[in-house]
């Protein structure tokens, strides 16, 4: 038997080649378009698959290629160190430390092992969950219900590599692939795996093998994936909240089990796009006055570095409401949209309502003939509901 165990989580195992950089543009109130280079990063299912090569390829000849090389889908060639080598009469495992170069991602850092064992003479490579990787328990996602959460594409690298492994060294095919995560069931936490019904750790991911720094997309697919899971679970009314205050407000308003509560940060476009082409009867949109007032105005992306608050189109509404010259005028020189609300307020008008209902417009613009029902819920910073429409 021989072991290795994992380096100080500071050591990060890394891949070679370095993974690639991109140019981004950073928007900052001082330096204003400031150009960033970004380290791109790997997913869980480009580690799951560097690791199960290595286990695989351990387990018919004896010994652990160290850098493992694996094919990502788009075909380039990384090559990963291992962290983990473990091989005993009947499996092998391999550990690879997860590097997401420069993305917040949960998952940096984490230990992902595959231990591999002969599977059933025909049986092809089967998947199991081993500590910290999920299991499903929701209908609406693209695994079955009881299945190990790894998703489609990282169980295609998976199976091609082990096919690869057993052409070169004479082996059958035939093996059981076990992905676990250390402190996954923790990291868990933290993602949207709990509301899916994703239970027990996290899920293996990716659809390049490669994480792109602050991408949008990895946030746009859960708010897609947890509407399948609504629309699967039968759910007439779902909620876009814009974080976890206006997410509390919806629950309570309308009673809504976690599940049919959609965590949209800043992607309203991408909860009504898909609602477009995947419908629930009813949908509410809830969220703070600014960034509502950002719908209002029709823009479909929330982030303040994508989209402002426009005090001027806000006095605009005001006036058309009847507001006198001197609330218009505050209204326009105010900092921030919780300032231009105090003062309709103190004056007796509804700007709540009013943003609520033309972001409501916005809202059914983009869904367009689709059959959903759209109420919007403006709150405050405290969580009062300052704005229905």
């Amino acid at each position: 038997m021989t072991t290795r165990q994992p380096p100080a989580r500071a050591a990060s195992a890394r891949a070679s080649p370095v993974p690639p950089r991109m140019s981004s543009v950073r928007t900052d109130p001082v330096w204003h378009a400031v150009a960033v280079t970004l380290r791109y990063g790997w997913t869980t299912g480009a580690c799951a698959t560097a690791a199960t090569t290595a286990a695989y390829t351990a387990l018919l000849t004896g010994s652990f290629p160290d850098p493992v090389e694996i094919v990502l889908p788009k075909g380039q060639r990384p090559s990963f160190a291992l962290a983990v080598e473990s091989l005993t009469g009947g499996a092998a495992t391999a550990g690879v430390v997860k590097d997401a170069g420069d993305d917040p991602d949960v998952t940096h850092g984490a230990l992902v092992r595959a231990t591999v064992t002969p599977g059933p003479a025909g049986g092809g490579v089967l998947f199991r969950a081993g500590s910290g990787v999920g299991t499903v328990t929701k209908p609406g996602l693209p695994i079955a219900v009881g299945e190990p959460a790894i998703n489609p594409v990282p169980r295609r690298m998976m199976r091609e590599a082990v096919a690869e492994v057993a052409a070169r060294h004479g082996g059958t095919g035939d093996a059981v692939v076990e992905i676990s995560v250390d402190g996954g069931e923790e990291l868990a936490k933290k993602t949207w795996n709990p509301r899916l019904g994703i239970l027990g750790g996290l899920s293996i991911l990716g659809t390049t093998g490669i994480v792109v720094p602050y991408s949008c997309s990895a946030w746009i697919d859960s708010v897609r994936r947890g509407i399948d899971v609504a629309r699967a679970a039968g759910r007439q009314h779902v909620a876009g909240c814009t974080g976890s205050t206006s997410e509390r407000v919806a629950a309570e308003l309308y009673g809504l089990p976690e599940d049919a509560l959609l965590d949209m940060g800043d992607f309203a476009g991408a909860v009504l796009k898909y609602l477009r082409r995947h419908p629930v009867p009813r949908l509410t949109i809830a969220g703070g006055i600014g960034k509502l007032s950002k719908l209002a105005e029709g823009h479909l992306d929330l982030h303040s570095g994508r989209s402002q608050v426009d005090l001027a189109a806000m006095a605009g509404t005001v006036r058309a409401a009847g507001g006198d010259g001197e609330l218009v005028a505050r209204v326009a020189a105010a900092n921030t949209a919780l300032e231009a609300l105090g003062h309709c307020q103190a004056a007796g008008l509804p700007l709540g309502d009013l943003i609520a209902e033309r972001a409501r417009r916005t809202a059914v613009e983009v869904l367009r003939e689709a059959p959903v029902t759209v109420d919007v819920v403006v709150i405050d910073r405290a969580g009062t509901v300052v704005g229905r429409a």
